[in-house]
């Protein structure tokens, strides 16, 4: 009983948060206006170099437990 209460507290959770992932960011400013800052509304944020070090650590993991897989069925 107590595993079916937590089951369904989480997916209550889950469906009233997700209330507010529903809202809209802001209008893109007007053309020719840059504010003074000269910077667009997605704040130029690279994501290139950290995207291949995600990537490469995934790799690295799903490695480690595929290593771990096979040692297992080896001592088997």
């Amino acid at each position: 009983m107590k595993n079916i209460a937590i089951k369904l507290m989480i997916v209550a959770s889950l469906s009233i948060g997700s209330k507010a992932l529903l809202a809209q960011g802001p209008p893109p400013p007007p053309p020719g206006d840059h504010g003074g800052t000269g910077n667009t509304t997605g704040g130029n944020a690279p994501i290139g170099g950290g995207l291949f070090i995600l990537m490469g650590l995934g790799a690295a993991y799903g490695g480690k437990k595929l290593y771990d897989l096979r040692q297992e069925s080896l001592e088997e």
